[in-house]
């Protein structure tokens, strides 16, 4: 099955009106501070470990399947929406069924120039808070 693709004021339409949906933040716990969508939660794909370093979270799979069902629906974010494909991508491959990537991310998608092709959740001026569930707190739940 695809993934399915939304713009950010589609991702919120569907957060308001699919009761048991979430908005899974993939970006790093840092970028999940200064701000994101209300009701997201935070599991970082990668980590960032310097200028062009990342590494891949190891325990990402671990964590989201055992604090989400692989029937509910997620809303997979980053900040541009590749690191979110990624994220869906290996979502999908473990089995869970109900997965959309957020074009644009939080952020919003660049072209090679740099120029903005796809407005962000935040430039949207959809709902951000700075406080909420984060990355330490589900890897608690999912121990």
């Amino acid at each position: 099955m695809a993934i399915e693709q939304l713009e950010p004021a589609q991702a919120h339409l569907v957060l308001e009106e699919t009761p048991d949906a979430v908005y899974l933040d993939v970006r790093t716990e840092e970028e999940f501070e200064r701000g994101h969508p209300v009701h997201a939660v935070n599991v970082p794909v990668i980590f960032i470990k310097g200028p062009g370093q990342t590494e891949h979270n190891a325990d990402f799979l671990e964590v989201v399947v055992k604090t989400h069902r692989k029937e509910q629906t997620l809303i997979v974010g980053c900040a541009g929406g590749v690191r979110s494909q990624l994220a869906c991508e290996i979502l999908e491959q473990a089995g869970f069924q109900r997965l959309a990537n957020v074009k644009g991310g939080f952020s919003g998608a660049r072209d090679q120039s740099g120029e903005i092709v796809v407005k962000g959740w935040r430039d949207m001026g959809l709902p951000v808070i700075t406080e909420g569930v984060t990355y330490a707190m589900l890897r608690l739940k999912a121990r």
